[in-house]
């Protein structure tokens, strides 16, 4: 079942929507109030929905995206006019004032199409994947998330699985990723 993360500055919105999902059977993973404290939620829970209701000052919808893209599902809930300052094509939209049911069926439609894309690793790709992101941060002093991106780049381009990309930063055969 895919983690559902709400962010957002209001506390009685991210409440609210809290409420709303329980309610109809989901579970919360993790409410965060700011994008670094988002951050450190998706790089620790690795993959699932994220719902944005309002905005958070310190990180714009777009750079998610793109940090995270192929890992969560997003969601954003908001004023028409912050809808459109978001040009990712990897949110998912939902205008102010929206149903209760409406959320729910995004919210239902986003676990599903996380569910279908979600490469199924076992524990030991994952620690794999892990050990070779955290030799990548060593090598270049990046982020966490931009040693995932390096991987998937690197992956991508010799037509590799992330996995195989990893081995082989393990083993020191790339310089390159």
């Amino acid at each position: 079942m895919a983690r559902i993360v709400i962010a957002g500055a209001s506390e009685a919105s991210r409440a609210q929507l809290s409420g709303l999902l329980a309610s109809s059977g989901h579970t919360v993973f993790r409410q965060c109030a700011s994008g670094s404290e988002l951050r450190r939620t998706l790089a620790e829970c690795e993959d699932g929905v994220v719902i944005l209701t309002g905005g958070l000052p310190d990180v714009l919808p777009d750079d998610l995206a793109a940090d995270f893209s192929g890992l969560f599902q997003f969601l954003m809930i908001g004023r028409p006019d912050a809808l459109q300052a978001c040009e990712s094509p990897q949110v998912f939209k939902l205008s102010y004032p929206c149903s209760g049911s409406a959320v729910i069926g995004a919210v239902e439609m986003l676990t599903q199409l996380h569910s279908m894309g979600l490469p199924h690793r076992s524990g030991e790709e994952r620690a794999v994947v892990e050990q070779a992101k955290r030799v990548l941060m060593r090598r270049y002093g990046i982020t966490e998330p931009e040693a995932h991106r390096r991987m998937q780049r690197y992956a991508m381009r010799h037509n590799q699985k992330l996995t195989d990309c990893a081995l082989e930063i393990i083993q020191g055969g790339t310089d390159d990723a």
